[in-house]
This record gives C-alpha cells, sequence and structure tokens, in this order.
C-alpha cells in the first residue's frame, strides 16, 4: 500500500483577527445598529470597561466606517464596522468589525444553537453524534471546534496581565502522528493550560519550537514576560528547552516523578517495606527547611541501604542524589514541587486523544485540534458538585476572577475577541 502524502511543516496556526467580539445580545445589536449616535457611546463604553477586548491603536481614535450586508448564512444579521486612526504595517487604515458574542465566528451559526453541542465535546462525543442529535454534518461540528484553535490560548485565556502565571508547569504528552510518535508540550499555569504544541521527536530542537509558542504568544501578553520557576520530570531535553527560552528560570524538579519510580520498584517487590518507604519519602517532602530536608534524606539513605536491595534501592539512591535540585523549592515559595496541577489537564487531554484515535493528517491540523481543546479545556465550566464551584464557573474565571457573560460559550467567545491579540499589527 502506498505510503500517504501528508506535510509535517510547521506554521504558526493562530490568526490576526479583526473582528471585536463583544458581550452584547443580537436583538440589542441589530437595534443599537440602526442609530449611530447611539452605536458610538455603547462602543465607548466598551472601549472604557474592557479595553483589553480592542486593539490597543484603538487609543488613537476611531470613526464609523460602514455597515456589512446581510449574511447568506444568518439571514439579517448585520455587523458595522469600524476604522482606526492607527494604520497598519503597509501604511492603510484598520477596519475592524464590532460583532456580538451571539454569533459564532465566520457567520457559521449561532452561539446558543451550538453552545450544547460543544459543551459535549468536554466529554469527547464525537462528531457524527453531535450530528445525528444536533443536525448538520460532522464535518461542520469539526470544523467549528478546529476553528477555535486559531485564536492565540495565552491571550484568549489571560484577560488580565496581572495574572499571566509566574510559576508554570511543563511536561510532554505522548501520542501518535499518522502511525509514528509524537509529544505535545504542554505549559499549565493558574490552573489552565496555556501552551500545547505538537512536536515530532522529544529532541531538545523541537521541545524548543514547540514551547517557544507558548513564549511567543506570552510575549505578546506581556512583551517582557519571564516566568520565575517551571516545574518539569527528569527529561533533560524539555530542561534544555526552557532554559533556552527563557534563560533565567529556575527549574524545579518534580518530587512526585521520583517517587513513582520508586513505588513501581518496590511496592508489589518489598511489600512489607513498602509503607515505611512511603511515609519516609512523603516525610521529606513535607520537611519545613532546608536543614531538616537534608537530614531526612540522610537518614533515609542510611537505613534503605540496611533494609532495601535492587532496583529499589537504585531508585531511592537517584531520588537522594538529586537533593540540590529539591531543595531549590526552598527559595521558590510559590513554586510546584509536583506535576499534580498539570496532571489534571493531561488526563481529560489523554481521554480526548484517544477518542479520537489521536492524529490523521497535516501538522496543521493535528496543532489546530490541539490547541482549540485546550482553549476549550479553559472555558468549559466545572462539575456542579466540585466545590470550586461554588467560587468560579471554569479554570479561566478562577484565573482571571471574573467572566464577561454567564454562558461559557459566550465568555470564550468574548475572550477571543482580535484572536486574543491586542495589537492589530502583528501578523502570523
Amino acid at each position: 500500500m502506498p505510503q500517504r502524502n501528508y506535510s509535517r511543516e510547521r506554521t504558526n496556526v493562530a490568526k490576526l483577527n479583526r473582528r471585536a467580539i463583544l458581550p452584547i445580545g443580537l436583538e440589542e445589536y441589530q437595534e443599537l445598529n440602526r442609530d449611530s449616535a447611539r452605536f458610538r457611546s455603547w462602543l465607548d463604553s466598551m472601549i472604557e470597561t474592557c479595553p483589553e477586548l480592542f486593539p490597543v491603536e484603538i487609543a488613537l481614535g476611531y470613526e464609523l466606517h460602514d455597515i456589512l450586508p446581510e449574511s447568506a448564512k444568518l439571514p439579517g444579521v448585520r455587523f458595522r464596522r469600524i476604522k482606526l486612526k492607527a494604520t497598519d504595517n503597509e501604511g492603510k487604515q484598520i477596519v475592524l468589525t464590532v460583532a456580538s458574542s451571539a454569533v459564532m465566528p465566520y457567520m457559521t451559526a449561532l452561539t446558543d444553537d451550538v453552545e450544547k453541542a460543544l459543551f459535549l465535546r468536554k466529554f469527547d462525543v464525537p462528531f457524527w453524534a453531535l450530528a445525528r442529535v444536533f443536525g448538520r454534518d460532522d464535518c461542520f461540528w469539526f470544523r467549528m471546534t478546529a476553528g477555535i484553535g486559531r485564536n492565540e490560548i495565552v491571550g484568549t485565556t489571560v484577560k488580565d496581565v496581572d495574572k499571566l502565571p509566574e510559576d508554570l508547569l511543563a511536561d510532554e504528552k505522548h501520542v501518535h502522528f499518522n502511525g509514528e510518535k509524537g509529544y505535545i508540550a504542554t505549559t499549565v499555569g493558574g490552573d489552565c493550560v496555556l501552551g500545547a504544541s505538537l512536536a515530532l521527536d522529544a529532541g531538545e530542537t523541537a521541545l524548543t519550537e514547540a514551547y517557544g509558542t507558548f513564549r511567543e504568544e506570552a510575549h505578546h501578553r506581556v512583551p517582557n514576560y519571564a516566568p520565575i520557576t517551571v516545574n518539569t520530570d527528569g527529561w533533560q531535553a524539555t530542561q534544555n528547552a526552557w532554559l533556552a527560552l527563557f534563560p533565567a528560570i529556575t527549574i524545579i524538579q518534580c518530587f512526585l516523578h521520583a517517587f513513582i519510580k520508586i513505588r513501581a520498584c518496590s511496592k508489589k517487590r518489598l511489600k512489607t517495606l513498602y509503607p515505611a518507604i512511603q511515609q519516609q519519602v512523603w516525610d521529606i517532602y513535607h520537611a519545613s527547611t532546608p536543614a531538616d530536608f537534608r537530614q531526612q534524606i540522610a537518614d533515609f539513605l542510611a537505613w534503605s541501604r540496611q533494609s532495601v536491595s535492587g532496583t529499589a534501592l537504585e531508585a531511592i539512591e537517584k531520588l537522594c542524589a538529586k537533593q540540590d535540585a529539591f531543595l531549590l523549592a526552598f527559595d521558590f515559595p510559590n513554586a510546584y514541587r509536583t506535576s499534580n496541577m498539570i496532571d489534571r489537564h493531561m488526563d481529560p487531554m489523554d481521554r480526548w486523544l484517544v477518542s479520537a484515535r489521536f492524529f490523521h493528517g497535516h501538522w496543521s491540523s493535528a496543532e489546530l485540534q490541539i490547541r482549540s481543546w485546550a482553549i476549550l479545556h479553559n472555558f468549559w465550566p466545572y462539575c456542579p458538585r466540585a466545590d470550586v464551584h461554588k467560587r468560579f464557573d471554569s479554570p479561566a474565571h478562577k484565573l482571571n476572577g471574573f467572566v464577561y457573560h454567564d454562558n461559557w460559550l459566550h465568555n470564550l467567545l468574548i475572550s477571543s475577541s482580535c484572536a486574543g491579540l491586542q495589537t492589530a499589527h502583528r501578523i502570523h
């Protein structure tokens, strides 16, 4: 059978979108649209209260430009455009569409008509099932979800620049890309997925490029952004990639990974000793001072050499040999010492990947899919029974501390205004 041809070429799938999506119902929008003075008054108030939803160039002023023709897909829907006084890279004045969150991008559907179907993607309901229940076809639902990945993950998720996390976690999810190995370089901070990009190998160069997508988007949001710490496992290529991207960053070794290795070597083989090993490892983790940490490491190592042998002892000695790396966490009290937070996000990512049978097609298609999952994941509502739901609607709400709209999909669309970018000059 001939091998299928597909492109591995990396391209930046996030696209500049000169479309400001604002929290206003469609009927109210159409009513304002009939009166230019009222429309401008409303728009001025939105610029004042939610400047993060507009390009920074709007501060130089704007004028009402025109009203677009009626949509062929959604009869009766017409959006107004404004012309900024600022110019783009080619010296042309910037024209911005002002849209309602009640309409999906590209006029594909009304938001309320597709919200329930897109919510079910949280539970990996396949596209053909969505088509059977909600109509259209599976390609319609695939394109709608994949299109969300064209927005910047960081810019869409982080609306308050002061909330861009300085302490991060990073790990790679092993996947299949057209039957070959691939790795999703995942960045998490503030309990949100802030980066997800497909690397075709686990080498330093590929991972630096994949994690570099997060750095690029973070710098779009905060030009001088430099995280303080990043929690990683022991894979050297991952650590080298982060040091290449952020030379001043401090690598925090994940203590949990060291324990997992010890558990794998001793839980079944040393059933009687394992409870004592487990207790001592976590007593070390909870040491209150560096001196106490060092002392407990020394005591644990001495005890292990008398009581444990084989691969279990090798794993224990490996943990103890990394004590200097683990001690760095005492200098950064806000840093993540274990990978628990990123694991909570990579578990549903894993279920989503398995249900989709991973990636089949071009690199850009895979990138769009994983980016769209990350953005949707940040805005999907928490389970009503979860304690966190008593205070926050979603991970993005928890990070920012506010929402633009009570409906999660409206909130996502509003947050993706201008593709999450705050400048109309940047072209990807």
